[in-house]
Formats: structure tokens, sequence, C-alpha cells
């Protein structure tokens, strides 16, 4: 059943100015707005008519056995449901209308019916029914899914292969592609594309992932390191700084400098991480017993980027890879076992407070297995619930569950699209 609440306007105008929050959508024309050519090119990939609306409208994608749900970020309303069989799994597309969707075959376009057009000095909003359209981007094993800037990037597990995109000419398919490369061995990998040209990309075999090298616009090596075993996940900071995960630490790729951070114990695994793009402080995970076969982790890590510093933060329950996003200001948050946001100054390495959202939960033995999520957009925390089968929305400035709806089906990964571009 879905609750119904008033939509209320936001406290601070900083919020409107970075993304606003949902409960703010009154709002005639958005400070940013998704290029025309960026619907004008995919407006060939929707079947279905186009509705202008009053205003952007969000919507969030959610997997499930068996296929897709698409719900509408204000009310929590279903907008439509679409039947895919295999594992599925989400990603942004960084257009703010489409989501990619990773199954056999490749990284899938998911059209999710909700965009923004320039219109001179103001934007116009369309809606449509969500679509799995027939575009591709082939991939013997799709990987990362990573936005940053006005690039989209590719990472195929399979064969090592690393593709940019131009995430305004999506419906082109593969000719969206600006930039390709291959890793001298493939490898379950990733890669950030810089505003500057340049590219950071993991290195390693099926075997062993060691190694992170930063290239340039013609993938020439710029700076590299080895000593990043089992280099796992990526996130970007304040000023353009990488960081790429490793067993014992994390590297930082600030400029034309590759830097490995030793974790603060001999095995400290930072295989995740949420960063924020105003704030030099990286959350990630911490795990650090190499004996565990499922270690279910009690501190997190915050990563100081300007200092090279990583400090641990103790919670009062564990999480998931899944646990970890990062609030419209920048705030740590993390979705515990104990079913609460615990909020953390990324400054000064405080839990400030702790929101109760869910039951107690328990992660599943298989990764791939259903459990709580959390999706941050435009201020508001989305959390998933798959042992009731329900989504709520958090305000993580108030921390009001403000609505909640039960699906038919049992969530497992989620995103979203804004309805406009946010790049």
């Amino acid at each position: 059943m879905t609750q119904h609440r008033t939509a209320r306007p936001r406290r601070t105008a900083a919020r409107l100015g970075a993304l606003a929050l949902p409960l703010a959508l009154l709002t005639a024309c958005a400070g940013t707005a998704e290029p025309a050519a960026t619907a004008a090119a995919t407006d060939e990939a929707t079947a279905g008519a186009r509705t202008e609306a009053a205003t952007y409208t969000p919507r969030l994608v959610l997997t499930y056995d068996g296929g897709l749900v698409v719900l509408d970020a204000t009310t929590l309303e279903t907008v439509s449901t679409i039947e895919e069989p295999g594992f599925l799994r989400v990603n942004p597309a960084g257009d703010g209308r489409h989501v990619m969707v990773s199954a056999e075959g490749g990284f899938h376009l998911l059209d999710a019916g909700t965009w923004a057009e320039e219109h001179g000095d103001h934007d116009h909003y369309w809606t449509a029914d969500p679509t799995l359209t027939d575009v591709t981007f082939p991939a013997e094993t799709p990987g990362h899914v990573v936005v940053h800037g006005d690039r989209t990037v590719l990472f195929d597990d399979g064969t090592g292969e690393v593709t940019v995109l131009d995430p305004h000419q999506l419906a082109d398919g593969p000719d969206a592609a600006v930039r390709t490369y291959t890793t001298p061995a493939a490898h379950h990998g990733v890669a950030v594309l810089r505003e500057d040209e340049h590219l950071v990309v993991t290195d390693g075999t099926e075997e062993e992932r060691t190694g992170v090298r930063l290239l340039d616009a013609d993938d020439a090596e710029v700076a590299a390191t080895d000593q990043c075993p089992g280099v796992h996940g990526e996130t970007v900071a304040a000023d353009e700084i990488v960081t790429v995960g490793c067993q014992d630490g994390i590297v930082v790729i600030d400029g034309d400098t590759v830097t490995k951070v030793d974790a603060p114990t001999d095995y400290g695994r930072i295989g995740n991480q949420s960063g924020s793009e105003d704030s030099p402080v990286v959350l990630g995970d911490y795990k650090s017993d190499p004996d565990a076969d499922l270690e279910r982790p009690t501190r997190v890590s915050l990563t100081d980027t300007a200092t090279g510093e990583i400090t641990l933060v103790d919670l009062p329950s564990s999480y998931t890879f899944r646990s970890l996003a990062r609030g419209a200001d920048g705030e740590a948050l993390v979705l515990g076992t104990d079913g609460q946001i615990h909020v953390i100054d990324p400054e000064t390495a405080e839990l400030v407070r702790s929101i109760p959202v869910i039951d107690d939960w328990t992660e599943p033995d298989e990764w791939q297995q259903p459990r709580p999520a959390i999706h941050v957009l435009d201020g508001t925390a989305y959390v998933t619930d798959p042992a009731t089968d329900r989504v709520l929305a958090v305000d993580v400035e108030t921390g009001e569950v403000w609505k909640e709806t039960t699906l038919d089906v049992t969530p497992n990964e989620i995103t979203s699209a804004a309805g406009r571009h946010t790049h």
C-alpha cells in the first residue's frame, strides 16, 4: 500500500542549488538542464507518446528476480514493470534519462521515460512510458559503469575493453563511443575518465589484480602503481581526485601523481567507495579479516585525499557493499544491519546521528541475493527492504521517512534517472 503525503518545500537554497529534493519539485524551471541534443537523439528509442510535465520527474529503477520496476521518485507509485530474465544490475547512464542494465550480452539501455529539453532561457520537461530499448553496448562480461563529468565509462571484465561514451548520444549505441582502450589482460576492473582526458584504469589478470595506471589522452602511461593487491572499486572526490581500493589500503590519483595510501592494519580491504565531488574525504568499507569467508565489518574508512590519511569509524552494526552513500551536503551515510542509516561527519569522523528506517536484517551468503540497499537522489535516501518488499524515502536532513510503498516483487538493486542532466 502506498502512503501519501503532501510534497513540501526544501529548507535551504543550498540544497536546491546542488540537487533539488523531490519535495521541492514545484520549481518551474531547474537551474541545470539536459541539452536538447540528448532528448532529440533518444526520442527514436522511445516508442510511446510523450507528455509534458510542469517540472522534472525523477524516477527510480529497481531490479527483481525476473525484471525491472520503475517508480516515480516523488510518489513512489509504480510507473512500469518490465519483465526480463536473468540476474540484472543497474547503473545511471549519465544523461539523467537512461539507465544501463547489465545482463547477458552486454550493457542494455533502459529509457526511464523522463527528461528535459532546453528552450531558450528555460527548460521543458517530458515523461513517457519506460522501455528497455534495442540499444545494447556489447560486452562479454559487463562490469562497472562509471559516470563522471560528461562521460560514461563501461568496463568489460571478460575482455578488458574500456568504452568511453558520450551520454548525449546513447541512442546511437556503440557509435556513441568517443574512446576505447583494452587492458593488457582481462580482469574484473574499472576505469574513470577525468575531464582532462586522462584515463584511470585498473591492471590485473583473471587470477590476480594488482595495479592502477594513469594514461594520457593518447593512452601513454603517465604514472602507475603495482602495489594495490585485490584492486576493486573507485570514486571521485573534490578537485577531481580519483581513488581506487586495495586489500591493504587505497590508491589516490591526484593530477599526474599516483599514490598508495597504506591501511592502518596489515590487511585492510577498501573494496567499495562512495565519494562526493564537494568533499576531499572518501567513504569506504573496511574489512580486516583475510581468512573470513564472509566478513561482516563494523568499521568504515574515511580517506582524506588531501592529506593521505585513513581514519576508521566504529559503527553499532555491520553493513554490506550496498550500504554506502553520500548525502547532498557530503554526509557519509551507511545503512546498517540494525536497520538504521548512520550519518557520519566526514570532516570530524564523528557518528552524528542514526536514523531508524527498517527492521534488523542479516547479510545473505551470496552477493547476488537481495539485501537492503541505499541510493541517494536529490537529498532523499531511498532504502529497499527485501524482507517486506518495501521502498522507503528518507529525508537525510530531518530523518523523516516521508514516503514508503510496498511492491509486488522483491527489490534487489536500485538506481535512478533524475529527469534532467546533472553534469
